[in-house]
This record gives structure tokens, sequence and C-alpha cells, in this order.
């Protein structure tokens, strides 16, 4: 079927308004609704119960990382005097002229310890 040379200008005339209503509203009414985006103002005050909220929760989490932070402490200490007394037995095993390879490794580990309780008590 061959057509003839008017028909397909023609037939573009006829669909092009189909599309084109169909593609771009002319109405606002038409389109499809949008959720409304806040967005916040400069300088504007948060809510007095949101504030209140708000610091609740921040005292809640540093008291929380208090508490936490002071069970690593007991734990590592308890850890500290474990170590130093192994390493008082030893030293008193030891004589003038051995030094144990443990002792060694025994005061640098203590150190170490030391070191990381003495961090966290400054974090406090």
């Amino acid at each position: 079927m061959r057509l003839k040379p008017f028909a397909l200008p023609v037939l573009f005339i006829l669909l092009t308004p189909v599309f084109s209503v169909q593609s771009f509203p002319q109405d606002a009414s038409q389109s499809a609704p949008q959720s409304p985006i806040q967005i916040p103002r400069l300088g504007a005050k948060p809510d007095a119960g949101e504030d209140e909220e708000h610091a609740k929760i921040e005292k809640d989490m540093a008291k929380k990382l208090n508490h936490e932070r002071q069970v690593q402490l007991q734990r590592d200490t308890d850890n500290l005097l474990k170590l130093a007394n192994e390493l008082k037995k030893y030293v008193d095993k030891s004589n003038e002229n051995t030094l144990s390879l443990d002792v060694v490794k025994k005061a640098e580990e203590i150190e170490k310890l030391a070191h990381s309780v003495k961090e966290k008590m400054k974090a406090n």
C-alpha cells in the first residue's frame, strides 16, 4: 500500500496536538501534585520543645559515654595492678646478674596500658 504524498504531513499535523497535550499540561491543576519542600530559614530559631529534647538526648549520650569510659578505666587499672604484681614477682625471682626478657616485656606492656589510662583520664 502506497501513501499519497500529502498523507504523511496530514497525519503528522493530526497527531502532534495529541502528544503535546499529554506531554505538557497547560493548566497547573492538571499537573501532578508536588509535595511541599521545607527549606530551613537562616536565622530561624528551632522550636523550644525541640531544643529541650535535643539537649536531653545530648546529656543522656554524654552520661552514657562517661559511664563507659569509667568502666574501661576500672578494667584497665585492674589489669595494671595485675601486671604490676606479675612484674614484681619476676623481679623478685631475678638477681643482679640476670634480667629476664619477660621482665622487659611486662614493663613495656605496663607502660602502654598506663599511657592508655592516662589518655582516657584526660578525656574526662
